[in-house]
């Protein structure tokens, strides 16, 4: 999918809504395979997002099988739904290569998550496909994210480092970055940073992130905003009405989005 048609599907929907598939079997009504379950939140949420973004550690811990899943839940999304696998792949050379035809190619998705540690030849490969995206780890909601991501030298800090240098090797037509939710009050710099391109925002839902503080400091003129939701839409029933609990969470965020709009 390329970046106007992205745009098209936000303004037409009224929704800047990714539900993340981190599909847990050990959190599915009993009875239900993974498939089913995948199938049923789609059906019922489609309306209301404009993204999907399947987990990929949820599917390959069960082989052949889990992969197996996973092709058949990106068949079944469709093309009016971006992708993402969030695989959060970066090595560097034919690896790299392959990784991304794995996802690109092999899977179909249009975008996958990269970790940029490695440098300029872990995230190129990725960039070399058509109408494919490379979204790339910048600032994480994780608390982890104190580690690395916030290491000050100098007047920047790492993760600002990274969204420079990597915005010279693509554009925003191939090039998205992950910013958590949960560190909202940085996106105005971030914009400063890479004003047009979008950015990936997990943690709002089950994180506590604010829909609106994203909103408010992230959204460019096109939107720029992909927002993820996935426990909170995943598992908002436990029980046999899984999917009508998830349609109901699904829309009230699409109703909240509309609303910054």
């Amino acid at each position: 999918m390329n970046y106007q048609r992205l745009v098209e599907i936000i303004r037409e929907r009224k929704s800047y809504l990714c539900v993340g598939l981190d599909t847990d079997p050990a959190k599915i009504p009993a009875g239900v395979s993974m498939l089913e379950f995948n199938k049923a939140i789609i059906d019922a949420t489609k309306p209301y997002c404009v993204a999907y973004k399947p987990n990929i550690a949820f599917y390959e811990c069960l082989g052949a099988e889990g992969w197996e899943i996973l092709e058949e839940t990106v068949k079944y999304i469709g093309n009016d739904h971006f992708t993402i696998a969030d695989a959060k792949r970066g090595d560097i050379g034919n690896t790299s290569t392959y990784y991304a035809k794995t996802f690109f190619e092999t899977y179909g998705f249009d975008s996958v998550t990269v970790a940029p540690y490695m440098g300029k030849d872990s995230v190129q490969p990725f960039l070399a496909f058509e109408n494919k995206w490379a979204i790339v780890l910048a600032l994480t909601s994780n608390p982890g994210a104190m580690d690395f991501q916030l290491f000050q030298q100098g007047d920047k800090k790492l993760f600002e480092e990274v969204l420079e240098k990597v915005s010279t090797w693509g554009t925003p037509e191939n090039t998205m970055y992950v910013v958590g939710a949960t560190r909202a009050d940085m996106l105005a710099d971030i914009r400063k940073i890479v004003p047009n391109h979008f950015l990936l925002v997990p943690g709002v839902g089950a994180q506590g992130g604010s829909l609106e503080e994203v909103a408010k400091y992230g959204m460019n003129e096109n939107v720029g905003l992909l927002v993820n939701a996935s426990r909170s839409i995943l598992y908002a029933s436990n029980g046999s009405d899984f999917a009508s609990a998830a349609e109901k969470e699904a829309k009230s965020i699409q109703l909240a989005m509309a609303a910054t709009l």
